[in-house]
């Protein structure tokens, strides 16, 4: 009933939705024959549906390096996650995660759902890595044990300074950012693009994904794995747990405030990456999550449900997104537009608003100086503010064909 309802406020969500839905299934009928493939490619519509989609256009070659690289970071990842293993095995296991892509009998278990079904048969994902290409495997590794090594550091270590939280995401996302781009340049499709700018794609979906899942990981059992810097919240908060708390809601917003500031002063290195992307396939899966991040943002932003719940962009926001996605005047239009649904959220009084302000107007001259901004209209704010009577009266035509067609069906049974 909740989809049926954004639905019905925001009509012009159904197109995009069933063209999703369509290539969600497209893309499942699409999973190789070969069993550690097919492992692979089923496990990753099963960790990330979305992320699944947007691979499915890359190149072959590309695409199978993409899925297994993403899948082995998914694995090191578990592992860090799992707080039920003790420091003293879980520290190694990362150390030297980059050489276990290599041995095809090495599993280890831990996890859960889907998670502990991908490292009990990780055995699937070392066959599949030993047949990529060299340099794509040179890449993969090398990645891996750089972020091995980082989160190894910080299970160890808090994240106590600004500095801290940057070097944790670098390791964790910046490297992601890092690795694809030597992915995309062993593919002989892009250029190798500057480390600095890579760092910032990683670091820029990471810390969206941090202050979005604040509820989820502060209540995390057997216990919590925080990554806010003791920096920025201990100027709101004693404790960062204290933030979740209802009497603490005005410091709370002020300290989620503070996050979002943060996160977007690695937009503009992301814009400057984008741009340079030749190849149409490898920018639309760049592009997409980085809408995603700063539209995800835009929702957070001034919003005490970051402590109560979760806060994400709706499912037909999200088709659009996927479905309009295609080239820097698409990405430019949308980082502009969700850059004004969070503009004339700040407040004055909030200690961050002039450093805020001064951010969200960069991206946006950064927007407007691309030159493409009247060259399409928005799908952002007007499907927001105002909503088209032709299409909701299509919607309930295609209701009524559905029902009528449900109803013979079962008429003829």
């Amino acid at each position: 009933m909740g989809s049926l309802a954004a639905v019905l406020r925001h009509p012009d969500d159904l197109y995009p939705l069933l063209k999703l839905k369509m290539a969600s299934r497209q893309a499942e009928k699409q999973i190789p024959p070969e069993p550690h493939w097919a492992f692979c490619y089923s496990m990753l519509h099963k960790v990330s549906r979305s992320f699944a989609l947007v691979i499915q256009q890359l190149g072959t070659d590309l695409r199978n390096a993409v899925c297994i690289f993403y899948l082995v970071l998914r694995a090191l990842d578990t592992v860090e996650d799992d707080t039920s293993i003790p420091t003293d095995v879980k520290v190694p296991i990362l150390i030297a995660f980059h050489r276990h892509v290599y041995d095809r009998e090495w599993h280890f278990s831990c996890g859960t759902k889907e998670y502990k079904v991908l490292m009990d048969q990780f055995h699937h994902v070392s066959t599949a890595f030993l047949e990529l290409g060299k340099g794509y495997q040179d890449a993969i590794e090398d990645i891996t044990k750089r972020m091995g090594a980082g989160m190894a550091k910080f299970i160890c270590k808090e994240v106590e300074s600004i500095d801290d939280y940057d070097e944790y995401c670098y390791y964790v996302a910046g490297l992601v950012g890092l690795g694809l781009s030597k992915l995309f340049y062993a593919s002989g499709t892009e250029d190798l693009a500057p480390d600095s700018l890579s760092n910032s794609m990683g670091l820029f979906l990471q810390k969206t994904n941090i202050i979005r899942d604040y509820l989820e990981d502060i209540n995390e059992i057997p216990k919590c794995r925080m990554f806010w810097p003791r920096e920025i919240w201990s100027k709101y908060v004693n404790k960062l747990e204290d933030l979740k708390y209802e009497e603490n809601s005005d410091k709370a917003v002020q300290c989620l405030n503070d996050m979002v500031t943060n996160a977007l002063m690695h937009v503009e290195d992301c814009l400057k990456y984008m741009s340079a992307l030749r190849d149409n396939a490898i920018f639309r899966f760049c592009a997409i999550p980085q809408i995603m991040a700063i539209g995800t943002l835009a929702l957070c932003y001034n919003n005490i449900e970051v402590f109560r719940g979760v806060v994400k962009m709706r499912r037909g926001l999200t088709a659009k997104v996927i479905d309009r996605t295609n080239n820097m005047t698409d990405v430019y239009l949308a980082f502009y537009d969700f850059s004004n649904i969070l503009k004339p959220k700040i407040n004055k009084n909030d200690p961050n608003a002039t450093k805020t302000l001064s951010r969200v107007e960069a991206i946006q001259k950064a927007c407007m100086d691309s030159g493409v901004l009247n060259k399409r209209k928005s799908y952002i704010i007007q499907s927001e503010l105002r909503y088209s009577s032709t299409m909701i009266v299509i919607f309930f035509i295609i209701l009524a064909i559905i029902f009528s067609y449900l109803s013979s069906t079962r008429a003829s049974k």
